[in-house]
């Protein structure tokens, strides 16, 4: 008999697994993304791109089903709250959920920043410029975690690459004279 329970006991575990969720395919909105980009390079101001930015961020936050949803707004509203220890709990679980969205890395990354693990924000950093190569935020997130690394040569570059595809950053001041990122001079 004790054979028989463990053996229906596996069977409902091994159902169980087989009817997992699985994350569907993140919405596609690299298109609109885009066409958002070429805005924001044309803005005549500051609170003009700070419109189109806002707008590019409706579409990153497009998460690709409902439980991801949750998981991201969870997430985020924990680390506005500075639970950054139940904020990265929300989006670790994105990630494993759905590793092929960008956001999820995107969004854990700026927690991992904000506990000072610039390592950590690095890596996910990485991954979700992989999955969305024009993701300004994660582009200009990269140069400030390679700056809290104090790889000041690879964060310019970073910097340089997210300034390109948004102009108007407040990143940028690291660039001007006296910034962290400020190019070299050259001596006379």
């Amino acid at each position: 008999m004790r054979r028989l329970s463990y053996a229906c006991a596996l069977l409902v575990v091994f159902a169980a697994s087989a009817g997992a969720q699985t994350c569907p395919a993140a919405p596609d909105h690299s298109q609109s993304v885009d066409a958002l980009i070429a805005q924001v390079q044309q803005a005549q101001s500051e609170s003009d791109a700070r419109v189109i930015s806002n707008q590019m961020w409706e579409f990153w936050t497009d998460a690709p089903d409902v439980r991801s949803q949750a998981l991201l707004d969870r997430g985020m509203r924990r680390r506005e709250a500075w639970d950054l220890l139940g904020a990265l709990d929300e989006l670790n679980q994105l990630v494993t959920y759905c590793p092929n969205y960008a956001e999820g890395y995107n969004q854990r990354a700026f927690v991992n920043f904000l506990r000072q693990d610039f390592a950590a924000a690095l890596k996910d950093l990485d991954a979700a410029i992989e999955l969305s190569p024009n993701h300004i935020a994660a582009l200009s997130g990269r140069a400030l975690s390679l700056l809290g690394l104090k790889r000041v040569e690879d964060a310019r570059l970073a910097l340089s690459k997210a300034l390109k595809l948004n102009p108007w950053l407040s990143e940028r001041a690291l660039m001007d004279p006296g910034g962290a990122l400020e190019l070299p001079g050259e001596d006379i």
